[in-house]
């Protein structure tokens, strides 16, 4: 079987599912060396991230490079994939005028969830007609949680037999980390022994203030560490801790321009990672931080109980009290973080990319099968 996987996607503009898809690329041609993959590929596309050409190194893999752009209307006719048995589109933005099958991965539906992430509603108008459209001509969709397919099933009527749950995995090089690694990220961003890490955007169903609020009343010799992207649109939504901890500055450090590469130490150098939010299609930060073998406090909304188990502490993530009883708790109980980060460890073994691509490649081969009929 040969089958064509829209690579177009893995760039810079697109970090999480450029990742999705390279690590799912890479993981397909290792587990089945039989079947061949195309990747469409435009060099045209920023992309710092990746090395696309590295994936030729598997004789399974082909690279196909394309001039069409993403967002583009000459992808619904221009793409050379009529040689193939289907095209996997990483994202809901996609070629809908297809001659052959085809499956779409749609990871969440947050501008319909939470719709002040997303204030424009001509924006949020095409983000349904597109994602309903690209699950209608999709042979099976592919999301990253139950959640998720049931968001689908409630809010577009999308057929439950058609939507195949497919957790993600942390890349192999979140993992544990040598005490060097950790006191290089600690010295850089001049942190102290004992921080609490949070990583990702400020958007507001990321919930960074009731994390704030929360950390405003841990009277602790500690520091609040905010890694990651930040939007300046939302930087205002601090919450009514905001004042408290603006009094103590020292307590508080925003990280925006993180490495990649120093994000494994960052998250094994926590005395706890905590994640806030209200809505992941995923959650990818948690599993990061429980394969480098952090402590997690973690809400229990949407698809995050899916992730950590119960190898984390959860929280209601509209509780900042509670949220703070956990975070205090765990910065006093030495006992209490050992379990923690021995559960972490065991829970992130449980996710791969191995696995990611075998129950993907069932998904490909049922779909070629009944195309076939």
């Amino acid at each position: 079987m040969r089958y064509a996987i829209d690579g177009r996607y893995i760039q810079d503009h697109f970090p999480g599912i450029g990742r999705y898809t390279y690590n799912l690329i890479d993981a397909l041609a290792r587990v089945a060396p039989d079947s061949g993959f195309a990747v469409l590929h435009n060099p045209a596309l920023r992309n710092t991230r990746y090395n696309i050409a590295a994936l030729a190194r598997y004789p399974n893999v082909e690279l196909c490079q394309v001039n069409v752009l993403t967002f583009s209307w000459y992808e619904q006719f221009q793409l050379p994939i009529s040689n193939f048995q289907l095209l996997h589109s990483p994202y809901f933005i996609k070629p809908y005028l297809l001659r052959i099958a085809s499956v779409v991965t749609i990871f969440d539906l947050i501008p319909l969830l939470f719709p002040n992430d997303v204030p424009s509603a001509r924006t949020r108008f095409f983000f349904r007609w597109a994602v309903w459209l690209a699950a209608k001509t999709s042979a099976r969709v592919i999301v990253p949680s139950v959640a998720t397919r049931d968001d689908l099933i409630a809010r577009l009527r999308v057929p439950r037999e058609k939507i195949a749950a497919i957790p993600l995995a942390a890349d192999a090089r979140f993992a544990p980390q040598s005490d060097a690694a950790i006191a290089r990220v600690r010295e850089k961003y001049a942190l102290p022994a004992r921080y609490i890490l949070y990583v990702g955007i400020n958007k507001p169903h990321k919930n960074l203030a009731t994390l704030i609020d929360a950390w405003a009343r841990v009277e602790r010799d500690a520091m609040l560490v905010i890694a990651g992207a930040w939007d300046e649109r939302y930087a205002g939504e601090q919450g009514s801790g905001g004042a408290a901890v603006s009094g103590r500055r020292s307590a508080v450090r925003f990280i925006h321009d993180i490495d990649d590469a120093e994000l494994p130490a960052l998250y094994a150098g926590a005395a706890v990672f905590v994640m806030p939010s209200l809505y992941e299609g995923f959650g990818l930060p948690p599993l990061e931080a429980m394969a480098c073998g952090a402590p997690v406090i973690c809400s229990h909304a949407s698809s995050l109980p899916e992730v950590v188990g119960d190898a984390a502490l959860m929280v209601n993530p509209c509780d900042a009290e509670e949220m703070t009883r956990a975070i205090a708790r765990v910065l006093d109980d030495a006992a209490l973080r050992d379990e923690l980060r021995a559960k972490s460890l065991a829970r992130a073994a449980q996710f791969s990319w191995e696995r990611a691509a075998r129950e993907t490649l069932e998904v490909y081969r049922a779909v070629s099968s009944s195309s076939r009929a």
